[in-house]
């Protein structure tokens, strides 16, 4: 007998999902309010903000306010209507892809609405099913949604191990002569929950032994690593290696769009091939000239990734004093890894929010290990002294009363 397809869905509502009814408003899609910044309102109160990812502190600039408004109001908010292909190309889109390319020293960049859509079709478009992928186990949802929509042979190996990696580029070129197809590679500049770099130098190497093509998701790179801001691979030396360059507009550039990068030959093909962008509206002439503003800000202005490093810095070392383990991170991104259950989780960011005025993210089981807790802190160039001294010290309250067993009994009540 077949059964209704809703069934599982109403009786299984997946490891988060049976939270739903105690986190929803609260752990799960909260409700900052006000202008972005260091400081937000939560809930009635202000909060100190590590959970935007505004590196740069453009998203509420007087600049970047100006140019966005001046756009809206001499395009609107439809204007190009329709796909780039059929009636929504402009000089503006073509421009800003120019510059991007130009930014990330490739011969050519293609526009994308959407960051995660963008990447997960960049992936299934590059790829046939005689083609192989090798990709790092940490990659972000976005690239594990691309590598499922893939009809050939994955690769998995372990996060940044170099043994793991060539084990399993061994096993894709043979069979890749199999099946008369290439590789594909493909990491993250900088790996968004751990806040490590890609090991894009290493991998890099292996291109002398090995043929395969690399993909780069450089989303936290982006704006806050390499000379201006250019991203990982100018960080490691190694931009000339990547074959496919991929960064967004979400994150230091606050605000939304994404681009591609690479050969010119490889752009043009995934212009015409590029289901996600091929069959969607093409981006808003606001979005773009406001993209435009801020890459110009970037390229202009060191002193904003100055200050994000000034405060990064601040930061880390700061909680490292204190004793927190921050693990391994290389960049901006700073998890502070404690001990705990998903209820104990919720009483300490509840007791951070209402008693220390501290908002920041909180990842747990099934996005790391069970018993593992990170609290995830994004530093921006908006951030001060104050917002820092403040977090390691709230930050110490918390851990003694986790460490005591003070949250546990908070969650068995």
């Amino acid at each position: 007998m077949t059964k209704d397809l809703f069934e599982r869905i109403k009786l299984d509502k997946g490891p988060l999902g049976k939270w739903a009814s105690q986190a929803e408003g609260y752990y799960v899609f909260p409700k900052l309010e006000g202008p972005i910044s260091n400081r937000m309102s939560f809930k009635g109160k202000k909060v100190i903000t590590w959970s935007i990812n505004d590196y740069l502190g453009l998203a509420n600039h007087p600049e970047v306010i100006k140019a966005d408004a001046d756009a809206a109001a001499e395009h609107g908010m439809a204007y190009p209507m329709g796909a780039r292909m059929m009636s929504g190309h402009t000089d503006f889109h073509e421009q800003l892809e120019q510059e991007c390319a130009e930014f990330v020293n490739k011969e050519s960049a293609y526009l994308l609405n959407f960051g995660y859509q963008g990447i997960m079709s960049a992936i299934d478009a590059l790829v046939t099913k005689h083609d192989i992928i090798v990709y790092d186990i940490d990659t972000h949802a976005c690239i594990i949604d691309g590598v499922r929509l893939h009809q050939g042979k994955r690769f998995v190996y372990r996060h940044n191990d170099m043994e793991s990696f060539e084990k399993n580029i061994k096993r894709a070129t043979k069979m890749a002569e199999q099946t008369g197809g290439g590789i594909l590679v493909i990491s993250e500049g900088v790996f968004g929950m751990r806040g490590e770099q890609g090991k894009l130098k290493e991998i890099a190497a292996f291109k002398k032994q090995y043929n395969f093509r690399l993909m780069v998701d450089d989303a936290h790179g982006f704006g806050t690593l390499g000379e201006g801001g250019r991203g990982t691979g100018f960080e490691q030396g190694v931009q000339d290696e990547i074959d496919v360059y991929f960064a967004t507009f979400a994150k230091s550039m606050a605000g939304i769009g994404a681009f591609l990068a690479g050969d010119k030959d490889v752009i043009q093909y995934l212009q015409y091939n590029l289901r996600s962008q091929m069959f969607a509206k093409s981006l808003p002439m606001a979005m773009v000239k406001g993209a435009l503003k801020r890459l110009d800000m970037m390229r202009t202005m060191p002193e904003l990734k100055e200050t994000l490093w000034r405060n990064t810095n601040a930061l880390q070392s700061g909680l490292r004093a204190a004793g927190f383990d921050l693990g391994s991170t290389q960049t901006c991104i700073t998890p502070v890894y404690l001990q705990g259950d998903i209820p104990e989780a919720m009483a300490m960011v509840n007791d951070l929010r209402e008693n220390h005025g501290i908002f920041c993210s909180i990842v747990v089981y099934p996005v790391i290990p069970k018993g593992l807790i990170i609290l995830r802190l994004i530093p921006t160039a908006t951030h001060t002294q104050e917002d820092i001294d403040e977090t390691i010290k709230a930050f110490s309250a918390i851990r003694e009363k986790l460490e005591n067993g003070s949250y546990r009994q908070v969650a068995v009540s």
